[in-house]
């Protein structure tokens, strides 16, 4: 019996020995890991923005024409400054009507502030800015720091102070009222409008394919990581809760980067008034080309009931 428990003894020592290819293995797999994670900490900007700076995109969208009577957008560059001084770019949208040759405008008092995703720049948004410049609108859409022609480098905190700068720009620069401004925000851009619904009192939020958190989004898909070690939150499952003003949730039920339930949990963690609006059989980057002229409409028709009351007095 001694003589077994001198050599069940000896088992471990000589398993978990430096030299033994079990623990050489072991270490290797650990070294491997904790490379790794180091490595998505480091990086893990890189996992989340996309950029594409300038002079990636057509920037000369103003060159384009429309037939007589047609509608078509003209953009202005804007040039801001967020609260910590990075030198911020964007473009104001307004709906004009092709008439006699020349580009007319169309009067319009309202006004769509939108927080795009998280890649690319505005420049590929352009299309999309046409049509909804149709309500009749004016439409004001940035690039976050980092972005097209923006300066610096984008972070959760940088992009929320670059949404606040677009907000200040439209209010004190432009004169609008936020009875006069809709929030829009799709993908990653919906928890840096959640994040600015916070903040102000606009008169209508709208969150298209977006996320509940960074966390969640991890999780779904890298499910190996822990999520402690995430630094970004863009936690917006616990902010939208707080927005009283109306909220349209729309989302593809077919999204393939950020499943539709998490639309769905946004939705019912809102608070009314709200409504929500799957697009069928349309994936992440699909929602306006699968759900054509109906998903527009529902937009729009959002935009013009939100921003409808008449102006309080001075």
């Amino acid at each position: 019996m001694h003589r077994m428990l001198v050599k069940l003894g000896k088992f471990p020592r000589t398993l978990w020995c430096s030299r033994h290819p079990a623990w050489r293995g072991a270490r290797m797999l650990l070294l491997f890991i904790i490379c790794m994670l180091g490595y998505i900490m480091l990086f893990e900007s890189s996992f989340i923005y996309f950029p594409s700076k300038y002079p990636a995109g057509n920037w000369e969208v103003n060159r384009f024409r429309a037939a007589e009577g047609e509608s078509i957008t003209r953009v202005e560059d804007v040039w801001m400054e967020a609260e910590d001084g990075v030198r911020l770019h964007g473009w104001f949208c307004t709906p004009h009507r092709w008439q006699d040759g020349e580009a007319r405008p169309v009067e319009s008092s309202r006004v769509i502030l939108w927080c795009h995703g998280n890649a690319g720049n505005i420049t590929h948004r352009y299309d999309k800015i046409s049509h909804l410049t149709q309500a009749p609108s004016a439409l004001f859409i940035f690039d976050y720091r980092g972005y097209g022609r923006s300066e610096g480098s984008p972070s959760e905190a940088g992009v929320y102070l670059d949404a606040m700068a677009a907000w200040r720009h439209l209010t004190e620069e432009r004169g609008y009222a936020p009875r006069q401004i809709v929030i829009y925000g799709v993908s990653m851009g919906g928890a840096v409008a959640i994040e600015l619904a916070t903040k102000v009192e606009p008169a209508g939020l709208i969150i298209e394919s977006s996320f509940t958190s960074i966390a969640d989004m991890a999780a779904a898909t890298m499910p190996f990581i822990p999520r402690c070690i995430i630094r970004t939150r863009m936690n917006s499952l616990d902010k939208i809760g707080a927005i009283t003003v109306p909220k349209l949730v729309v989302h593809g039920d077919a999204d393939e980067i950020i499943p539709y339930r998490m639309g769905e949990a946004l939705y019912e963690a809102a608070a009314p008034p709200k409504r929500f609006h799957a697009v069928a059989d349309a994936t992440h980057n699909e929602t306006d080309l699968i759900g054509g002229e109906a998903y527009y409409t529902v937009i729009r028709d959002f935009v013009l009931e939100v921003t409808s009351s008449e102006p309080e007095d001075d």
